[in-house]
């Protein structure tokens, strides 16, 4: 991050990439630690992007300070080879990272997911956490929250800033998108009912 300043009820930021970024123009997305931003200015290897009130409310970019490193990503482009899973850059919350452990080849970092988000969140599934789309390992709950842990490989904590998060961090997350259309579908199935019949 290279700098921060208020935009009326907002922020900011002023960012420098490690790399690059070719092709970037005005009015481009780019997420910024798993959050959909606009680039508002551009510079060879920089952009500056506004963060409103309504993203400073969901996410951990509002302790976005000079000096502190920021995951970025591209959008996809409809012609490009899919991995992974599909992470929009739409942030449901800033969570708490509860526990961080080394293991064999890699690290294990938990998060406490809240009940409202916490239905997302399955063994083997996909979560992203400030925007890194990663395989949740394990699933925990702990009244109407879960403890969600997910294993990060050696690549994920050079090239990525989960590798800095500690116990008390807060990480975006973003649950995984298909899960919550399905929830929605089977939410209104069970609402209506089959026609003709009982329902489920």
């Amino acid at each position: 991050m290279a700098a921060r300043r208020s935009a009326g009820s907002g922020i900011s930021l002023t960012v420098e990439a490690v790399a690059a970024l070719p092709g970037l123009r005005v009015g481009d997305s780019i997420a910024v630690n798993g959050a959909c931003l606009t680039a508002e200015d551009v510079s060879p290897n920089g952009f500056t992007a506004t963060v409103v009130p309504e993203t400073l409310r969901r996410t951990n970019l509002g302790e976005a300070a000079p000096g502190r490193y920021v995951n970025l990503e591209r959008p996809l482009r409809a012609d490009s080879r899919l991995e992974g899973h599909i992470v929009l850059g739409h942030v449901d919350a800033a969570v708490p990272v509860t526990a961080v452990e080394n293991g064999a080849g890699g690290r294990r970092m938990t998060v406490l997911v809240p009940g409202a988000l916490s239905r997302f969140a399955v063994e083997k599934g996909s979560i992203a956490l400030d925007g890194v789309s990663l395989t949740v390992a394990a699933v925990s709950d702990v009244g109407e929250d879960s403890l969600v842990e997910a294993a990060l490989v050696p690549h994920t904590l050079r090239a990525t800033t989960l590798g800095d998060r500690s116990p008390d961090d807060y990480v975006n997350l973003e649950a995984d998108v298909l899960a919550k259309y399905a929830e929605r579908f089977w939410a209104r199935y069970r609402e209506r009912g089959v026609p003709g019949g009982e329902g489920p």
